[in-house]
């Protein structure tokens, strides 16, 4: 079972975690001390975090990332928000790769770097 900081239950399994009958919504996914992060249609956006994963939750080969401006990092969407209602534009883990692994360019994606940590029962 994979829960939030708060206690929210997320998850009851890995494979549930990596469907989409999780509970990672905008208001469960929070920020270090507990604050909602700003989604798609805030400002500055802060929706796309850091995961390196397919959808099923498993990870690209080490090759597909590179840091800097000419790098790119999977990100997923934490508010399960996108342009589009298809699964992989709401993806929490595998929505689209950066545009580059540096700060602004994470930023221009649509992020700030973030990423999440579960804690399992």
């Amino acid at each position: 079972m994979a829960k939030t900081a708060k206690g929210v239950v997320i998850a009851k399994s890995v494979e549930e975690l990596h469907s989409a009958n999780n509970n990672l919504t905008k208001e469960t996914v929070l920020d270090e001390k507990g604050l909602l992060v700003n989604g798609r249609t805030e400002k500055p956006n802060k929706h796309d975090m850091l995961t390196g994963s397919r959808p099923d939750g498993t990870a690209f080969p080490g090759a597909f990332f590179q840091g800097g401006t000419d790098g790119s990092a999977m990100l997923g969407h934490h508010d399960r928000a996108g342009p589009i209602q298809s699964s992989w534009a709401i993806s929490w883990n595998s929505a689209h790769p950066s545009v580059g692994c540096d700060p602004a360019s994470l930023a221009k994606t649509g992020g700030a770097g973030l990423f999440y940590r579960f804690a399992a029962e």
